[in-house]
């Protein structure tokens, strides 16, 4: 059997990253709620 997870740097910035983050109102909600608790990063 194969590993399931293929890392993928690119693929996972576009679909976690900040910016994708930012497009969608629950995206945008969720970096205020891990601003608001003082996290180091916000995305990844």
């Amino acid at each position: 059997m194969s590993q399931t997870y293929q890392p993928n740097k690119r693929k996972r910035a576009k679909t976690h990253g900040f910016l994708a983050r930012t497009k969608t109102k629950g995206g945008k909600k969720m970096i205020a709620r891990r601003r608001q608790k003082g996290r180091k990063k916000l995305s990844a």
